[in-house]
């Protein structure tokens, strides 16, 4: 039992890049060990900007011995009639190098074989180490990876040395066209010269006296650590995205937190583009107060320990004020035009080339979302019943006005954003303002969504014009190509409806969109049902990603519900009901009555003649079927749904009796018939809710 080291430095590895190839080197050699039967203690990987690396401890020196055992031809064909070996059978035994009489017969289910059980000797861990780091190494995730001179090997960067060692003895093997040795390089300016690990336990001290902290996890850690620390005295929150966190980890050696400042009358701009700037061109940690309201101050993490912090500072600070000084040029330019003029210029840009310009897309919005609003106002939906419709008609003329703007020409993130500052600088209403920026929520998976009822109407009708428009050209998301994110969009106007407990018909809602494309659609009807299924498919991303089974979501999408907020409460009912005792019988006889109506010749009837009823079990069912009908009408008028298929659990015991009892296809037709009337009945109270028989219980 040994520690193995294996270290490759190279230039500086990509940023964004380093954890995913920490984690891929991890993988891969954790499953080659695993299959080469390696046993190990503990395995570490570690990753800096100028190396990856590895520790693996309490490893065993070799591979255990293993017995392969070799089949060969059938004992038919091995051996003739009088029990005399074959070519066959010498022939096999010539190829593994023994003598006929060292065969032996194999069992199997298929017949008997003749074969041989071979011992092989385990190879020495050290033999097997070289392969099994260069696989990993040729197997990482590298977009684009280079040469570097003259040699042929190739890596995400120019590599520089090899270090491959077991406990202080260096393992001779070539990797990456580099010989191994036991020396590495420290921190790039602290420790410039060479080091020589004296052992492989020894390798994160002997790093991190030379100034590197080769621990990613640890670095990142101290990270957190300073950046908190600093902004707690200024009595601040910093802000610290992961992935931000993740790429400034990966560009320091030596992780050194400071706090720098810039001037206050920078806070004018809106605080979303200073933070962008700082964030993505900096990779600065920004500061906020409780409110979450910017604060003039940002953290950095430098790769030096300055003997003068202070100039370190100073000049982060003069580098960040031409980029502050940038945003604050951009807001103050749009702001010599107001909203609305800025708006006319979307006349000019196209918003795709057959469905005309942004200008017209902000018309169809205006259009739709009013539609919406006054849907709101009709159903008297509580908590949007007050809504402006004439206002929800200037935010969505207004919606798309910033697109325009300089400061969204530099920070496209901003897009609405900017257009809400504007809106209030211009003096519009805050319910105009606030929508603005709500139209493209939600954003992304599990993001907020627009609080406001304008920011809800905008946020819908941009969305379900997109949808339409995309399809109407016959554009539809093709496998993994979706340019204008229309899975997002159609999961965005679901979770929306849904989520707000907004009880609206979407085919309503997809009709008034195909419509006010006015004839510019080549086939309305095409369209209308392609965007109805294309929403309808999402059904299963939302509610798989939940925990909800497949087939309950197929039970409710059989029915064809065109309101999603209804959908919602249908498929909770039927998540619930498929943990009842009785759920499976029913979902198996539901598809049994499925089935036999399917297969019925002419018109089943629509009500029962009690007179036909002959059998106790059908009489019995009958009973209960209308007992259930009555039990059922005043929740379906609620939309009870859990308790409606708790009510029709009831039927289990009469159904079940029923088909123990009674034939269906009786050859006199008048009871037949009855029988037929009296299973669609059962079938449509069922589909009062789903149809169960998609139940795989």
């Amino acid at each position: 039992m040994s520690t193995i080291l294996f270290e490759l430095g190279s230039e500086e590895l990509p940023p964004k890049s380093l954890k995913p190839l920490r984690d891929s080197l991890k993988a891969s050699v954790e499953t080659q060990l695993q299959d080469a039967n390696i046993s190990y203690d503990s395995l570490k990987v570690m990753a800096a900007p100028r190396r990856l690396s590895l520790l693996i401890e309490g490893i065993s020196d070799k591979q255990p011995d293993r017995v392969e055992q070799k089949r060969g031809p059938a004992v038919k064909a091995a051996y003739d009639a009088e029990g005399k070996p074959t070519r066959a059978a010498e022939g096999f035994a010539k190829g593994l190098g023994i003598d006929v009489s060292e065969l032996m017969t194999i069992e199997t289910d298929k017949g008997d074989y003749i074969g041989y059980e071979l011992t092989v000797q385990g190879q020495e861990t050290t033999e097997l180490l070289p392969n099994i780091f260069q696989n990993a190494l040729d197997n990482l995730p590298i977009a684009k990876r280079m040469r570097s001179g003259a040699s042929r090997e190739e890596f995400v960067r120019p590599v520089k040395w090899l270090v491959l060692m077991q406990d202080n003895q260096v393992i001779e093997a070539s990797i990456q066209g580099l010989q191994a040795g036991n020396e590495t390089l420290g921190h790039r300016y602290h420790s410039p010269q060479p080091i020589v690990i004296p052992h492989a336990n020894e390798y994160e001290s002997a790093l991190e006296a030379a100034k590197v902290i080769v621990d990613f996890d640890r670095r990142q850690q101290l990270i957190v650590e300073g950046v908190k620390k600093l902004s707690a005295e200024v009595n601040a929150d910093a802000i610290v995205p992961q992935d931000l966190l993740d790429e400034v980890t990966a560009l320091v050696d030596l992780p050194v937190a400071l706090r720098a400042s810039f001037e206050e009358r920078f806070l004018q701009v809106p605080q979303e583009a200073l933070i962008s700037t700082m964030q993505a061109d900096q990779k600065y940690f920004c500061l906020t107060d409780k409110e979450g309201k910017l604060q003039p101050y940002f953290i950095f993490i430098s790769n030096i320990e300055s003997k003068d912090p202070s100039q370190v500072v100073s000049g982060n600070e003069k580098v960040v004020r031409p980029r502050l000084a940038d945003a604050e040029f951009f807001f103050l330019q749009d702001q010599k035009q107001p909203l609305i003029e800025m708006a006319e210029s979307l006349k000019n840009r196209v918003f795709q080339d057959k469905l005309g310009t942004i200008w017209e897309k902000s018309e169809r919005i205006a259009s739709l979302a009013a539609f919406i609003a006054t849907t709101f106002k009709e159903q008297n939906i509580t908590a949007y019943s007050d809504i402006d419709v004439e206002q929800t008609k200037r935010a969505a003329m207004l919606s798309k006005a910033d697109l325009t703007s300089t400061l969204v020409g530099e920070f496209p993130e901003l897009q609405g954003i900017a257009g809400t500052y504007y809106a209030r600088l211009n003096g519009e209403p805050e319910t105009i303002a606030a929508a603005v920026e709500e139209q493209y929520l939600p954003k992304f998976s599990g993001d907020v969504l627009p609080q406001t009822a304008i920011g809800i109407c905008l946020a819908l009708a941009d969305r379900l014009d997109t949808l339409v428009g995309i399809f109407g050209i016959d554009q539809a998301p093709t496998g993994s190509k979706d340019p204008f994110s229309l899975r997002r969009s159609a999961i965005g106007v679901l979770r929306i409806l849904i989520e707000k407990k907004l009880p609206i018909n979407l085919k309503v809602l997809i009709e008034q969109a195909v419509a006010n494309y006015q004839g510019k659609l080549a086939d309305e009807q095409k369209t209308l049902t392609q965007v109805m299924e294309f929403i309808n498919s999402r059904y299963r991303a939302m509610y798989t990603e939940q925990g909800i089974s497949v087939d309950s979501i197929q039970a409710v999408l059989a029915i064809n519900p065109h309101l999603p907020l209804d959908f919602d409460q249908r498929l909770h009912a039927v998540s619930e009901f498929r943990n009842l005792p009785q759920a499976a019988t029913l979902a198996e006889i539901n598809k049994r009555v499925a089935n036999i109506l399917a297969k019925s010749e002419g018109q089943v009837g629509e009500s029962v003649d009690e007179s036909l009823l002959t059998e106790d079990a059908e009489k019995i069912l009958y009973q209960a079927l209308s007992k259930a009908k009555t039990e059922v009408a005043p929740l379906q008028a609620d939309a009870q749904y859990n308790q409606i298929l708790q009510s029709l659990a009831t039927l289990e015991a009469p159904l079940t009796g029923f088909f123990d009892n009674v034939m269906v296809n009786s050859e006199d037709e008048a009871l037949k018939a009855n029988r037929l009337t009296l299973l669609k009945q059962v079938r449509e109270l069922f589909l009062t809710v789903a149809d169960v028989g998609e139940l795989q219980i």
